[in-house]
């Protein structure tokens, strides 16, 4: 079985990311967020668990991207819970906050 070998000059995304500070803060940002939401998926109503995703962490806020309007008020209604969850495990205190994620679309061709 071939496999493809890598290029001299190349390198894996998260060593390059880890490499420029910035990007690292970035990269261990989405780890983070990731984290939190590995956390909480279980205590999200099955229904919604598909159409939720982790999204932006700062200081202050964690986002977490909802597929509608619809998910998004029903995720509404899950915060409490979510921050409970979120202090049991250790994480610090963040405001959570949601955002509709606005729906990809194909280039025309």
């Amino acid at each position: 079985m071939n496999h493809p070998t890598q290029q001299p000059h190349t390198r894996p995304i998260t060593e390059a990311l880890g490499a420029h500070n910035v990007l690292g803060q970035l990269l261990a940002r989405v780890r983070q967020s990731q984290a939190r939401f590995d956390a909480i998926q279980s205590t999200l109503p099955r229904s919604l668990r598909a159409h939720v995703r982790p999204g932006v962490l700062d200081d202050s806020s964690w986002h977490l991207m909802a597929a509608n309007a619809a998910v998004a008020a029903k995720l509404k209604q899950c915060l409490p819970l979510v921050s409970q969850v979120l202090r049991d495990a250790g994480w610090p205190t963040l405001a959570l906050k949601i955002k509709i994620q606005a729906p990809v679309s194909m280039p025309r061709r």
